[in-house]
């Protein structure tokens, strides 16, 4: 059976404003536009991963409400396998502002994604060579469950940190792969995280054993990954930004897709920086994610990041 990719984690609707700028406290802004998209980090990584061609399932919770059914049909239609539960809470949302930039200010409602159980995830077949994803808009012990059934079966986990939420620390040992922001690197490895070289080292203090690679997503700079005693760079892509939101989900998933695929790390982070690039230039999270056939023309005149 070919490897694939299993998601576990949190669907969202995102109701979204565009804004000249992001109001500052007690501020408020008259805004330009409105309007919901799907998202949630794990239907947004899931959907990632599916649109470029990976078997793709994603475990998650919704409630019994509207948004619910939207999200199921867009799952759907991007070719996600849903094994999803319905429970009594209302479905996640998102508040998102987005400035004339393209960057954002979120918050979260997890709703039903908190009932998220390690007994939902029991019964879920996984097989040795999968890339399991998750995130921490579900909970840690639900996730703690996950990547040992994961390990156990010979799996690859890969734990997208974010938001950085205290009791964080217990997942760190259990991915293989460990992708952070800038924001979430300094929180986890309690070190100044605002130059290249302040990163790499940060990110050496985040790593719990010698194999685990940490990767560092830099925003417009692209990213940055340490693996054993090689850090490889890859710098950023020149784009026009609409709408920066998804835009780490949709490298997330894209990795996840490569390496599935059988791409060795390099290569597949150059392909998830091109990915993101592309995903940052539409509006909306689940929707901006784009297919393979989109990404090729742009890895073609793109150099892949090279070790140090």
């Amino acid at each position: 059976m070919p490897a694939g990719v299993v998601v576990a984690g949190s669907i969202n609707m995102d109701l979204v404003a565009t804004a000249q700028a992001i109001p500052r406290p007690g501020e408020t802004l008259a805004g330009k536009t409105f309007a919901r998209f799907p998202g949630g980090k794990g239907a947004n990584q899931a959907v990632a991963a599916a649109k470029l061609g990976a078997p793709t399932t994603l475990l998650g919770c919704l409630g019994r409400d509207s948004f619910a059914a939207e999200l199921r049909a867009h799952l759907a239609e991007n070719d996600v396998r849903v094994q999803v539960a319905e429970v009594d809470a209302p479905t996640g949302t998102a508040m998102i502002v987005v400035d004339e930039v393209g960057e954002n200010s979120i918050v979260v409602i997890p709703g039903a994604n908190a009932r998220l159980h390690a007994g939902m995830l029991a019964e879920v077949p996984i097989h040795r060579g999968d890339v399991l994803v998750a995130q921490l808009e579900v909970p840690v012990d639900t996730v703690a469950a996950f990547f040992e059934r994961g390990r156990a079966a010979g799996a690859v986990t890969m734990l997208n940190a974010a938001p950085a939420v205290p009791d964080a620390e217990l997942l760190l040992p259990l991915a293989d792969i460990l992708v952070v922001n800038e924001i979430e690197l300094a929180i986890f490895s309690g070190m100044a995280a605002s130059s290249r070289e302040q990163q790499v080292e940060a990110a050496l203090a985040c790593r719990r054993f010698r194999e685990q690679v940490v990767v560092v997503t830099r925003g417009r700079e692209g990213s940055i990954a340490i693996d054993a005693d090689q850090v490889i760079d890859h710098p950023g892509h020149a784009v026009t930004a609409v709408d920066t939101t998804g835009a780490g989900d949709c490298f997330v998933g894209a990795l996840a897709a490569r390496l599935c695929a059988g791409d060795p790390l390099a290569a597949g982070l150059a392909y998830a920086n091109s990915a993101a690039s592309i995903c940052v230039q539409r509006p909306g999270a689940g929707p901006s994610m784009p297919t393979a056939a989109e990404i090729q023309p742009d890895l073609a005149s793109y150099e892949t990041g090279e070790p140090t």
